[in-house]
């Protein structure tokens, strides 16, 4: 039986919350009660917002956690090659095609009234990219000249042909799902304005070289699935297993982003939180509660206490409010 590869992917933009903890916590149960390795990768490509001290934050989460990885900490930004030469791939193949819109023109592209386009996955916030670029050059050496460096110092990214139809695929919670990303987010950045892989392209390259077989991460993840299928199946990479966590809301309902500083693990561990009551509350809202003969879970639980009866027990496909305090 080939070994279970599972990862955490944490990009280095901000502090970790309670959304992180959860999604990390049960990507650990999951491969270690499988007897599988645990990746590490900080996906750094976000120069303007990765920092030293948001990354050396991450590690000490981890580690206050209870969560161990295999190997050395993975950086993104260290696979620019293998990302460069995916793209290359995919531009041989004639698969993408530069475009020099800018952010501006699309929202401006995408507001007007014959592209407003119903939204099936709201969590999913990308604006439909109205295929402005698709057939307007014929390769990068006419989009620079016409609107690129040499005219408005601007350079050209790169956009995948997405084709018409939907992507199909099953979720270890949420079952079958079905996305359409032509009509959802069309035609996807895959490298930005310079050269360097945008996040769907480096995510699936990296993935397929650490040999990831099974992927865990919050729903808001989930649209992101039928893309990064799409391009595995275009440059001939195999497809992980794929499981999408419920969320943790804030008090508004609203998921918890890395700005909900009150709820960060740093502030947690600044106040004295004990972290085994971290990882029990994350147990219980998982529904990894206990076995049935032991329905009780102890309100102080190390993330290893949890392997024994992990495989047997699904969490709840349901969003939770993050506790008032712990």
């Amino acid at each position: 039986m080939s070994t279970v590869v599972g990862r955490l992917a944490p990009s280095p933009t901000g502090l970790l919350h309670l959304g992180h903890a959860c999604s990390f916590l049960m990507a650990w149960w999951s491969a270690r009660s499988q007897g599988g390795r645990l990746l590490l990768r900080m996906e750094d490509l976000d120069g303007d917002r990765c920092r030293p001290e948001f990354a050396a934050a991450i590690l000490r989460d981890l580690e206050w956690l209870g969560l161990d990885w295999d190997g050395p900490v993975q950086l993104q930004s260290e696979c620019a090659e293998a990302h460069a030469a995916a793209l290359d791939s995919l531009r041989a193949a004639g698969l993408c095609y530069p475009c020099v819109c800018t952010r501006r023109e699309i929202r401006e592209a995408a507001s007007a009234p014959q592209a407003a386009a119903p939204r099936k996955h709201a969590e999913d916030v990308s604006q439909v990219y109205p295929g402005t670029c698709r057939r307007r050059f014929p390769g990068e050496a006419a989009a620079l000249q016409a609107y690129g460096r040499e005219a408005y110092g601007r350079e050209a990214a790169w956009r995948l042909r997405v084709p018409p139809g939907s992507i199909t695929f099953e979720d270890g919670l949420y079952g079958p799902q079905a996305f359409a990303p032509a009509a959802e987010v069309g035609d996807f950045p895959i490298a930005r304005r310079g050269g360097a892989a945008a996040y769907q392209l480096a995510v699936v390259v990296d993935d397929a070289a650490a040999g990831v077989t099974e992927v865990l991460r919050g729903r808001d993840l989930l649209p992101s699935t039928a893309r990064q299928i799409l391009l595995q199946q275009h440059l001939g990479l195999p497809s992980p297993s794929w499981t999408h966590l419920p969320l943790v809301l804030d008090e508004a309902g609203q998921r918890l982003a890395k700005r909900s500083g009150a709820l960060s693990l740093k502030a947690l561990r600044a106040a004295g939180t004990d972290p085994r009551a971290v990882v029990s509350w994350v147990a219980r809202v998982a529904g990894r509660a206990a076995p049935p003969a032991a329905p009780l879970l102890p309100a102080l639980l190390r993330p290893e206490e949890l392997l024994p009866v992990f495989t047997a027990l699904r969490p709840r496909p349901r969003d939770v409010p993050a506790p008032r305090q712990f």
